[in-house]
């Protein structure tokens, strides 16, 4: 059965430089060395997200995105996994990677080129 770090890269593998690590102690996503999105806790995924795109989404669809009090003012969000269906995943995720990938890596993940 897949683990919910394994959903998630499978979900953006195809970004490139996207590797399976730690952050915070926790399974994570990175690109570069630097973590988009991690797990907080079962079920619960923290991603980077632009506040305003934060803002939009935490009032959209309050089922799916919300924060604590330790993520106010912070480009990042919680995602409830269970309620989140892949392709809502993969798009938090894309824009994640894009909030931490180096230039160079963006450039190839907008063009389509290979890893």
């Amino acid at each position: 059965m897949e683990t919910e770090i394994e959903r998630a890269y499978r979900l953006a593998q195809d970004l490139p430089g996207v590797e399976i690590g730690e952050w915070y102690g926790t399974p994570a996503l990175k690109v570069g060395g630097k973590g988009f999105a991690r797990l907080k806790e079962p079920g619960i995924l923290v991603v980077m997200c632009p506040l305003d795109l934060k803002d939009l989404l935490l009032e959209a669809e309050p089922d799916l995105y919300f924060e604590t009090p330790h993520y106010h003012g912070y480009a990042a969000m919680l995602v409830r996994l269970g309620a989140i269906d892949d392709a809502q995943l993969r798009a938090r995720l894309a824009c994640a990677w894009r909030e931490k990938a180096p230039r160079k890596l963006v450039k190839q993940g907008e063009t389509g080129t290979e890893r």
